[in-house]
């Protein structure tokens, strides 16, 4: 008799084991959740659905050593959106949003899939051309400068003319990501400069 009384109370300690186990399970993928939210967060811009300044950095670091390793050409473009400030005063922030959320789409649709988008802070944005030459990098600067002067930007129901400059560079050996930027910055001011 005391033999099957200590199989039932082992069946009942393994259930609350699994039940213990399932719980326990359940809990790792909220907190597993809770990380890819976190990250997110951290990664993403607030306004704009692309990576913020620290996503695309991170996205940069491994163009950087996938470039040291196969030495797979790529570019960074730095574009700046011309009269935002203008923009804001005139119109209210809102409008400054929009014009933010409209480049970064037309950005976005205008590269690979391959390719990221990030918005750096304010007025700014960087994109990050996979497998790119100079010859590649260039067009896809004028394009973009073409697509978004072209594209019709209204506010009120009324045409707001957008603007933009770009500058780039290519990756090279021992390239950081902040020199990367420094320099795709600095051939932005002086394509405005020149203009």
């Amino acid at each position: 008799m005391r033999q099957g009384a200590d199989s039932v109370h082992e069946v009942l300690k393994q259930g609350d084991r699994e039940a213990e186990l399932a719980e326990l399970r359940g809990r790792i993928a909220e907190l597993e959740q809770r990380c890819l939210d976190l990250d997110r967060l951290a990664h993403c811009d607030s306004l704009v659905p692309v990576p913020n300044r620290r996503g695309f950095l991170r996205q940069l670091e491994l163009t950087v050593a996938r470039f040291k390793r196969y030495r797979d050409p790529a570019a960074v473009l730095f574009v700046d959106l011309d009269g935002l400030k203008l923009l804001n005063d005139c119109f209210g922030h809102p409008a400054g949003d929009a014009a933010l959320i409209h480049v970064a789409a037309l950005l976005s649709r205008g590269v690979r899939e391959s390719d990221t988008v990030g918005r750096l802070g304010g007025d700014e944005f960087g994109v990050l051309l996979d497998h790119t030459d100079e010859t590649i990098a260039l067009e896809t600067a004028e394009r973009l400068v073409e697509t978004i002067a072209d594209e019709e930007f209204f506010i009120d129901g009324k045409p707001v003319p957008l603007s933009v400059a770009i500058g780039f560079t290519l990756i090279e050996v021992d390239d950081t990501p902040c020199a990367i930027l420094a320099r795709a910055d600095a051939a932005m001011y002086q394509g405005k400069a020149a203009a």
